[in-house]
C-alpha cells in the first residue's frame, strides 16, 4: 500500500509534533519533574502516535477501498490495525 503524499501529509505533521512533545517529556525528567506531570505528557505522546498510525491505516483503507485494481491483503491490514490497539 503506498500513500500519496498529500495524504501523508498532515500525519507526519502530527508524528513531528509527537517527536517534540516526546523530547520534552525526556527533558522533564532528565530536570527531575514529578512523575504524574512526566506520566501525564507520556500519555498524550503515546496518543498522538496512536492516532498517527490509526490515521495510516484509514487513509489506506479509504484508498483500498476506492481503487479497483488494489491489490491489498485486507487482512494483512486488519492485523496492523490491531497491533494498534
Amino acid at each position: 500500500m503506498d500513500l500519496e503524499p498529500t495524504e501523508l501529509k498532515p500525519i507526519i505533521t502530527r508524528m513531528k509534533r509527537a517527536h517534540g512533545h516526546l523530547g520534552s517529556v525526556i527533558r522533564m525528567m532528565e530536570e527531575g519533574a514529578d512523575c504524574e506531570s512526566v506520566l501525564t505528557q507520556l500519555a498524550a505522546v503515546n496518543k498522538a502516535l496512536s492516532r498517527a498510525g490509526y490515521a495510516i491505516v484509514a487513509t489506506g483503507l479509504q484508498q483500498c477501498l476506492t481503487d479497483e485494481d488494489s491489490d491489498v491483503d485486507l487482512a494483512k491490514l486488519e492485523k496492523l490495525f490491531l497491533a494498534l490497539a
